[in-house]
């Protein structure tokens, strides 16, 4: 198999876990078929029209070769209809998303390297292919996009990125190391959720602080030798009994 047929292949199946992806959070808010399959298609399609209009490829491929736009319907419709079968949908859009993030992030990857684009731009390049598609499903279907939370996510698709162009430079870039990177994306994610990994967030530590020092503040001083011991405010609060 050659390499353009390996990477077509990996993209096609990369656009119909991305569709399944969004059908299925489609499904789980009861939209009807049209939307269901449009919602499969943006997620599908979404991070690589992104990466085409970046490079400069016009119109994108999702619009010039059928087979994409088919891949999605296609995908989409098999989960609208097969939706009762599927155990367990919450877990299965993880799933799916986990497995298309690894897979978006080497094609997208891949694209921006043939086409030319510097190292550290690919690497954008790579991850924005790859978070473009889930962050156009979670606005559709009303929920804070992934790429937002604390979950690792896009730290995820950027790690297989500096792997696919690390593998490029090194002249390791065959389909096994490729297919390697794209698992490492997705088993990075699914630990991270299985463990319950999260990315830190700046401002809660101060939120706690700042809420710590008004509590102290607002707590009145203690007379006599009962607080002045501990060394510590009394908790805020009514002090009568």
């Amino acid at each position: 198999m050659s390499t353009s047929t390996a990477l077509l292949a990996a993209d096609l199946a990369g656009v119909a876990v991305f569709a399944a992806s969004g059908a299925s959070a489609a499904v789980v808010k009861r939209l009807d078929l049209f939307g269901v399959v449009f919602v499969g298609f943006v997620a599908a399609l979404g991070g690589g029209i992104l990466r085409d209009l970046v490079i400069g490829e016009v119109p994108p491929l999702a619009f010039a070769d059928w087979r994409y736009a088919t891949a999605a319907a296609l995908a989409s419709i098999a989960v609208f209809w097969l939706h009762p079968q599927l155990a367990r949908l919450r877990r299965t859009v993880l799933v799916l998303d986990a497995a298309g993030l690894g897979l978006f992030t080497v094609t997208g990857t891949l694209k921006a390297l043939g086409a030319g684009v510097p190292a550290m731009g690919t690497c954008v390049i790579g991850m924005l292919t790859a978070i473009g598609g889930g962050l156009g499903r979670d606005l559709l279907t009303g929920e804070i996009p992934v790429v937002l939370r604390r979950e690792i996510y896009a730290v995820a698709a950027l790690v297989g990125s500096v792997t696919v162009v690390a593998l490029h430079f090194t002249g390791y870039a065959g389909p096994a190391p490729l297919a390697a990177a794209a698992l490492l994306v997705f088993g990075l994610r699914v630990v991270a959720l299985r463990r319950r990994w999260s990315a830190p967030v700046a401002m809660e530590r101060g939120f706690r602080r700042r809420l710590r020092e008004e509590g102290a503040a607002e707590t009145p001083t203690a007379s006599g030798d009962g607080g002045a011991g501990r060394g510590r405010p009394s908790s805020p609060g009514p002090a009568g009994g």
